[in-house]
């Protein structure tokens, strides 16, 4: 079955302790980092999750420490700023306008360039940001899952997932709307420090038991996740986690 890497489960009575908990991993991990923090994050209901909680935990560690953390996006629909459907915007919107990370620490895509321009400029503003690596080695990476098994823009028995070379790769044809979208790769989410993944309700449980518990010979995109070196959590509430059997840490209100 999925897990070769060993994972954390933990199980929150709600999306509002599980954000708590998720902001105070988010500052724990920049305190840890001893200076520049790189941080990865993906849009859906983490946006109102993180913009809820992560400020007031973050200003714990003092109002400068959000001046070192690098911020980008795992993955970006290829639509203006403005638009509903832009993760940084909502970021931009929602967080960036309560936490004062550098705006020359936050990278972003040219969403005005086709995908795959958008994808090769992403990338090298990701290098750049990086100190010229050329594979990206994040602190922190969130990401969610969709009904599907989804996880940024690599989707089932889609040929991303088979992308070994490029660390930020465009996609025309997302089963998901908008078509098109970069996202990072499954190389740059396996060489990740940490790994957290998020699923709160009930439309999550039957995919999360798969994932979590199957051993399919074609794994869904959120199942290959499994970082070389890095951890991998899994922050659920009771809604998401309703069929599991595998053991898990139950966490009660605060």
């Amino acid at each position: 079955m999925p897990g070769f890497v060993p994972r954390h489960i933990s199980v929150f009575p709600s999306p509002q302790e599980l954000g708590s908990s998720l902001a105070q991993l988010v500052a724990q991990r920049a305190a840890e980092s001893g200076g520049r923090f790189s941080l990865g994050l993906s849009g859906g209901s983490l946006v109102r999750i993180l913009s809820q909680e992560l400020p007031a935990a973050a200003a714990l560690s003092g109002p400068a420490a959000p001046a070192r953390w690098v911020l980008a996006f795992c993955d970006e629909r290829l639509v203006p700023v403005e638009d509903p459907e832009s993760t940084y915007g909502a970021y931009k919107t929602h967080l960036l306008s309560k936490i004062s990370i550098p705006e020359k620490q936050v990278v972003i895509i040219n969403p005005s360039l086709p995908v795959e321009e958008a994808a090769s400029d992403y990338a090298e503003k990701l290098k750049e940001a990086f100190q010229g690596e050329n594979m990206p080695v994040f602190d922190l990476l969130i990401l969610g899952i969709g009904p599907d098994g989804h996880t940024c823009s690599l989707f089932p028995d889609h040929p991303l997932l088979q992308e070994k070379e490029k660390i930020v790769a465009s996609i025309s044809d997302s089963p998901k709307p908008p078509p098109e979208r970069i996202t990072l790769t499954l190389p740059v989410l396996n060489a990740a420090r940490t790994v957290v993944f998020v699923a709160t309700g009930e439309s999550k449980a039957a995919i999360l038991k798969r994932i979590l518990e199957g051993d399919e010979e074609n794994p869904l995109p959120a199942a290959l996740v499994q970082p070389h070196t890095g951890k991998l959590h899994w922050f659920l509430d009771e809604s998401a986690a309703k069929e599991l059997t595998v053991p898990f840490e139950k966490h009660s209100i605060l």
